[in-house]
């Protein structure tokens, strides 16, 4: 046991600081606080529990809902000496019975389980009797049915509060705009007061948006130059994800499909494979990724849109987990809108059929944005950014910008005559002078905002009311059948005290990205010896049977070759080096670093 938390950062982990708000919530969670965590992907969350489960008497319960998940987090640490495991149905008979005799014996720092596990009764009763330092309930979105991937077997760690009033729970997200939220509070009983959010950018991803033309053509030409990375592309159908995959090895990219149509065995050794780098690329359904600790992918391609923002942000965000530069990339085409919103009203549940539209147009809303990508992106989770992200497609090559002043006052006004209790459709009907019986029948047409955008298209009008709420001019209430509302900002764009300008619409599709050159400021490195350094941690994970990023992280290697340690204690100074893994893996890797500098002091 470490003195302090941060002494355990360092040991453990071998990070030298915390970043905000990590030690508040550890702090916090030690002392007995419950917590609730909002937290970009990459961004630490896991630290936020494991620590304080090495600080409090008892073993951490940690539920996550994949079985691939648990075996990345409890890989990883016990490559840095922590004593963890995971409980759940991929084990043996004999290691199951081995992994309850380590819980009992209170030899377990963490323990990882599934929900439906966890809340069997046979399970609590077995809880009960042992010391429990702390429930971590991750991917905590699942549990609200606002979430974007609600999961009924969630909804009863709602007990876990009245089960063990006295035992200290962590709820945390990655994704979770205002409405689910609130709803994940509520359902397991925690207080705002309790919240942490840190915010949601991801600034090393660059987000790029391309009409989508020849789509194969198109990933083809984005995947050129990039055949040693990592990446996942990202189908709407199994069927599409089997092509692709297809196309993708005729054209000799190493590839492989993952979709819920594989078997169990198939979809297993799949991910193995790719996670361990035997396979670069992995076509996929969303039935692929949610956890994934592959902390070297450096892109995500979406061949077809997502159904929502969360959906997309979340995928999107398993590139660059080790904070090195990485790219989204999404091609936009309008015939898969109507394949989407075809699966969504097949729904019998009228409630989630209309919430599950409203994200639906809302990911239509970012695709056609002509503003910068990460603005609204972080504005749909509530957070403003106040200038451009200059890392997106948008901010890399602007479009042209257009003064809207004028007709951005008319459709506020017209918000606002209609009582701020209507959609953006209703909205653009009246100031397009509609017909529409029921238009006239709530006498809209006596409205002095009434067909006073008459001369502008539908579309013109649709770009106008998004970049408003895009930019916190008006609020939509996802909760209140999507009815637009003025905000306080609103106020002296109305009254003639400010002015707005918007991109104009583009009339045809921009370039794909070229590969990330590094920016000023980033970390330059040696190239030849961070390959080398790939392939010492290649053949030690494959020793090991474990992905080559739970023995060191890009980023570690990166600063390896940067930095160049030749001895131990420059080696405990690179991020990610803690006691344990220098004990472990130092020796290989600063004999890798000590002949590098022999070879290249002999050249010079």
């Amino acid at each position: 046991m470490h003195t302090t938390p941060l002494e355990s950062l360092k040991k453990i982990f071998g990070y030298p600081t915390f970043r905000p708000p990590q030690q508040e919530i550890i702090e916090g969670l030690i002392r007995g606080e419950d917590a609730f965590v909002l937290m970009p992907t990459g961004g630490g969350k896991s630290l936020c529990y494991q620590i304080p489960a090495l600080h409090r008497a008892g073993v951490g319960i940690v539920v996550s809902p994949l079985i691939s998940l648990m075996k990345d987090q409890v890989d990883a640490l016990v490559a840095c000496g922590v004593r963890a495991a995971f409980y759940n149905s991929s084990l043996k008979s004999e290691e199951a019975r081995r992994v309850l005799a380590l819980l009992h014996a209170e030899e377990l720092d963490l323990l990882y389980v599934a929900p439906e596990r966890l809340m069997s009764e046979g399970f609590v009763e077995r809880l009960r009797e042992i010391p429990i330092a702390l429930f971590a309930i991750d991917e905590a979105h699942c549990i609200s049915q606002w979430g974007h991937d609600f999961r009924p077997e969630y909804a009863k760690l709602g007990q876990l509060r009245q089960l063990f009033p006295d035992i200290p729970l962590i709820a945390l997200t990655a994704t979770a705009e205002p409405h689910t939220r609130k709803d994940i509070l509520a359902r397991l009983g925690l207080t705002p007061s309790q919240c942490h959010v840190s915010g949601f950018d991801r600034p090393n991803i660059r987000y790029t948006v391309l009409e989508k033309l020849k789509p194969f053509a198109q990933l083809v030409t984005f995947l050129k130059g990039r055949r040693e990375e990592a990446g996942i592309v990202y189908c709407l159908s199994r069927k599409r994800v089997e092509k692709v995959t297809e196309q993708l090895r005729e054209a000799g990219f190493s590839a492989a499909s993952y979709h819920a149509g594989l078997p169990a065995a198939e979809r297993q050794r799949v991910q193995e494979d790719f996670l361990k780098d035997d396979v670069q690329i992995i076509v996929a359904t969303v039935a692929f990724g949610m956890g994934i600790d592959k902390s070297n992918i450096r892109y995500v391609v979406h061949y077809d849109i997502p159904k929502n923002l969360e959906s997309y942000y979340q995928e999107t965000g398993r590139a660059g987990r080790d904070g090195l530069a990485s790219e989204a990339l999404l091609l936009f085409g309008y015939g898969d809108i109507a394949l989407a919103r075809g699966l969504i009203e097949n729904s019998d549940n009228a409630e989630q059929k209309r919430i599950e539209l409203h994200k639906l147009n809302t990911m239509v809303g970012f695709a056609e944005a002509l503003s910068c990508r990460r603005q609204v992106l972080l504005g749909y989770f509530g957070e403003r950014l106040s200038e451009d992200c200059g890392n997106c497609d948008i901010c890399l090559n602007p479009p042209e910008l257009i003064e809207v002043t004028e007709d951005a006052r008319k459709a506020l006004s017209c918000v606002f005559r209609v009582d701020q209790r209507f959609g953006v459709g209703h909205v653009i009907e009246v100031l397009r002078g509609s017909k529409k019986e029921r238009l006239l029948q709530l006498g809209h047409n006596r409205l002095s905002t009434y067909g006073i955008g008459a001369d502008k298209s539908q579309e013109y009008w649709g770009s106008i009311l998004r970049h408003l709420v895009q930019q916190g001019y008006l609020e939509q209430d996802v909760g209140n059948y999507s009815v637009l509302k003025l905000s306080e900002s609103a106020r002296p764009l109305l009254r003639g005290e400010q002015t707005l300008s918007m991109a104009k619409p583009r009339a045809k599709a921009v370039a794909l990205p070229k590969a990330i050159r590094r920016k000023p400021g980033e970390l330059e490195y040696n190239q030849e010896l961070f390959a080398r350094l790939r392939t010492v941690r290649k053949a030690m994970a494959d020793a090991a049977g474990v992905p080559p990023f739970v023995i060191f992280s890009d980023a570690a290697l990166a600063e390896m070759a940067a930095h160049l340690p030749t001895n131990n204690e420059a080696f405990l100074r690179i991020h990610g080096v803690g006691a344990h893994k220098l004990e472990r893996y130092g020796a290989d890797f600063l004999g890798e670093i000590q002949e590098f500098c022999k070879t290249t002091a002999g050249e010079n």
